[in-house]
């Protein structure tokens, strides 16, 4: 799983922030702050497909078999009906919620958002729902480069606005979910998620917050799901090996992907 994080500038004045934004910005901490995945999704009903419906690509999640993509997309002309992303227009209730978490929490806790990346996004789209050989996206990338470059692009335009809307809501951090980007090869990483994923991060009020960092970039990982599992004394064992590994700083504890089901 590949997984990007922003951080959002801060707005008025700054009190004690939560251990998350510090161990982002590089900052020492006394213990590695925890991020828990897939949270959001079991009890929230929150998902990164979420904009879909508001770009014209309506879907269902169906239970025991996950999202399901009405109309896969597969040339140029599907891509052209795809409408850009207005969070304000399709989805208001996610700027409530957030500006009113971040409220109630104050600087107790970090309030998190959570965007997918374009190549997720499209691979969703493309396949009509989730795969396991990811056959008509490598198709498409393959034999149809610019018709998934066109659709690649209406998603890069359309979650930095998404980035944007849960900043200027309250959302302190956002991470950028590119689940199946393990699928790429790295020359195809480079030319169907890369760029893309920088245009986010570029064109988001939260690029400032990203360059702060410089290139010694913060982690965050990296406990097996698998390993939750085990015994209590066994998920400690695994979990304090990971932090002393990993070390003070620049270090946000959580799962190599999300709960096990």
């Amino acid at each position: 799983m590949c997984c990007l994080g922003l951080v959002a500038e801060s707005k008025g004045a700054i009190t004690a922030e939560p251990l998350l934004l510090n161990a982002v910005k590089g900052l020492d901490v006394e213990r590695p702050p925890v991020w828990l995945m897939r949270q959001a999704g079991r009890y929230m009903k929150a998902d990164i497909l979420t904009p879909l419906a508001g770009m014209n690509i309506p879907f269902d999640i169906v239970k025991g078999k996950g999202p399901v993509i009405f109309d896969p997309l597969s040339t140029q002309n599907d891509v052209d009906v795809v409408r850009e992303f207005v969070p304000e227009e399709s989805v208001p209730y996610v700027g409530e919620a957030l500006t009113i978490l971040r409220k109630e929490v104050g600087n107790e806790a970090a309030v998190l958002g959570f965007v997918g990346a374009p190549f997720t996004l499209a691979s969703y789209v493309v396949e009509g729902g989730s795969s396991k050989h990811f056959s008509k996206i490598k198709r498409l990338a393959f034999s149809e480069p610019k018709v998934l470059h066109a659709l690649l692009q209406k998603f890069a335009t359309s979650m930095a606005k998404y980035v944007k809307y849960q900043a200027d809501h309250g959302a302190q951090a956002v991470q950028i979910f590119d689940s199946w980007a393990t699928e790429l090869s790295p020359v195809d990483f480079e030319e169907f998620s890369l760029p893309y994923l920088k245009q986010i991060v570029d064109s988001s009020n939260m690029a400032e917050g990203r360059r702060r960092l410089g290139s010694d970039i913060a982690v965050q990982g990296n406990v097996d799901p698998g390993v939750l599992f085990g015994s209590k004394e066994f998920i400690t064992s695994r979990i304090m090996d990971t932090v002393k590994k990993a070390g003070n700083r620049k270090h946000i504890l959580n799962l190599g992907h999300g709960i096990v089901v």
